[in-house]
């Protein structure tokens, strides 16, 4: 398993990332680390976007299909797909969580004045889990709100050592 390890740098730094031919981005203080794809352990009787487990330094770790979290549908693994390594904060705790991504981009720099709020599209869209909207040349960049996103109903299938694996 090849591992990239992400520093954590100062405010307006994001990981950019793509789903299809979408850019999306997280902020750069909740990722600790990038991995390629590796055996994903599944887990039965979890929510179809919960891809299963890996196995990180002896610590199940879930990961979460971002695609099918996004209701995209489901791709096969390539070469360039990765997962990333998350801290998510759930009532005062930090949970460990691995999002599966069609591919790493970057690391940008979004200034917290070039960062539009998130759009309004009435109630029938759901955009909690964007936390805002930033721009590389022409093309928006979504800006993903990691607690609005993973802290609902996937901490049920969070397995319980995975939320204090060691830094």
């Amino acid at each position: 398993m090849t591992t990239v390890s992400i520093n954590k740098p100062s405010l307006g730094q994001f990981l950019t990332f793509t789903l299809g031919k979408e850019i999306f981005a997280l902020d750069i203080a909740r990722v600790r680390e990038v991995h390629e794809i590796t055996t994903v352990s599944y887990i039965p009787r979890t929510p179809d976007y919960m891809r299963g487990v890996i196995n990180l330094r002896g610590h199940a770790v879930p990961v979460v299909d971002m695609r099918q979290k996004l209701d995209m549908s489901r791709v096969e693994d390539t070469v360039d797909t990765c997962i990333i390594i998350l801290e998510v904060e759930l009532g005062g705790s930090q949970l460990v969580l691995g999002a599966l991504v069609d591919s790493v981009r970057e690391v940008v720099e979004m200034p917290e004045g070039t960062i539009e709020p998130a759009p309004k599209m009435g109630t029938a869209v759901r955009t909690d889990y964007i936390m805002g909207m930033g721009r590389q040349g022409d093309q928006f960049i979504i800006i993903v709100d990691v607690d609005a996103i993973f802290g609902g109903e996937e901490i049920l299938a969070v397995p319980e050592e995975s939320a204090e694996i060691a830094a």
